[in-house]
């Protein structure tokens, strides 16, 4: 199980902060990675570097209002990029599919994981972004496996 921990001083320093939970991702083969942090902590910010460096060409934005958003990798595969921030009900994820998504093996990556919480695998990737300054951040990464 990983438990590391990110500093990142300014925005300059972010392609390697996703380089290192790229890394993380495919040490732990974790397909399910939530992304904890207050707004504008920069969930969606890191979203894109770690998209950017999976290979992925399209344009990566907050799905706030369509709650998810369907990306490709390098190799074509599906990334799934979530945010619940205004979702309304458990309910509401299930009827959109989210379980379907959770468990198809495809890169999930998922913001205000806490609304959706009884739908969330037993075993998940948590990235908690922590506020240091005023373009600085603490990213912590933890793998949790409640099996």
């Amino acid at each position: 199980m990983i438990a590391a921990e990110i500093d990142v001083p300014d925005l300059s320093a972010l392609p390697a902060a996703a380089a290192m939970l790229r890394a993380a991702i495919g040490l732990e083969g974790a397909t399910i990675v939530l992304l904890e942090g207050e707004m504008g902590a920069g969930k969606t910010t890191l979203i894109r570097a770690l998209c950017a460096e999976l290979g992925v060409t399209d344009e990566v934005s907050s799905p706030t209002f369509a709650l998810v958003n369907e990306y490709r990798d390098g190799r074509r595969r599906p990334v799934y990029h979530f945010d619940f921030y205004r979702i309304d009900s458990v309910d509401e994820a299930l009827r959109i599919g989210a379980q379907e998504y959770f468990d198809s093996g495809y890169l999930c990556l998922i913001e205000w994981p806490s609304r959706i919480a009884p739908l969330l695998p037993p075993r998940r990737l948590l990235v908690t972004l922590e506020v240091t300054g005023p373009q600085a951040r603490r990213i912590q990464l933890t793998m949790i496996n409640e099996q």
